[in-house]
């Protein structure tokens, strides 16, 4: 009978799920994705070659489990660093200083790359945690059109603009910050 860690099996599957999810992202940052294998992932994480099949049925669900996972975490985050604004560009600004800080890590190796390589059930699922993320800025803005703050025509381009401009990482945020403020009618910004 396999160890158990922890103190109950919920704990252990936790534990597990984290040796695993650090795995791959070990992996991922070392080679490509069609370069690792399960059993190199249950290797990295200290788990019999068959146990990992326990939780992961293949290297996909394992890409949709520390996805969704690492989009939660993410998430939760973000929502708690916007708590510190009330007003719309103050919070617009959070949201960009947030999104370029943590981007490098929340989106390792999960391109477009990596995307090819999923079936559409499994791109389906990572795009709903997604658009999660995506509905904070939603929210920003529409908050900011409603008081007034924001000239926005578009809601869904202007997002698409807003997420390009956090693209370029060797530019100042303070830049960036300006440009999207402006762009969105923000006076004085």
């Amino acid at each position: 009978m396999p160890r158990i860690s922890g103190d109950s099996l919920q704990q252990h599957r936790e534990q597990l799920q984290q040796r695993v999810f650090e795995a791959f992202a070990e992996l991922m940052a070392e080679r490509s994705f069609d370069a690792i294998s399960m059993a190199a992932i249950a290797e990295r994480a200290e788990v019999g070659r068959t146990s990992i099949y326990h939780h992961f049925p293949d290297k996909e669900s394992v890409v949709v489990a520390f996805a969704s996972h690492e989009t939660e975490q993410y998430l939760t985050r973000l929502l708690a660093s916007l708590t510190e604004a009330d007003e719309p560009a103050a919070r617009l600004r959070l949201y960009i200083t947030y999104q370029l800080s943590e981007s490098e890590r929340f989106h390792m190796g999960l391109g477009p790359q990596l995307y090819g390589f999923l079936g559409p059930d499994s791109r389906q699922a990572i795009r709903e945690h997604v658009v999660a993320v995506e509905d904070v800025l939603r929210g920003i803005l529409e908050a900011g059109m409603e008081s007034g703050a924001f000239t926005i025509e578009d809601v869904p381009g202007t997002m698409s603009l807003i997420h390009a401009c956090l693209s370029p990482r060797h530019l100042p945020v303070s830049t960036i910050e300006s440009f999207v403020l402006r762009a969105v009618g923000t006076a004085g910004s």
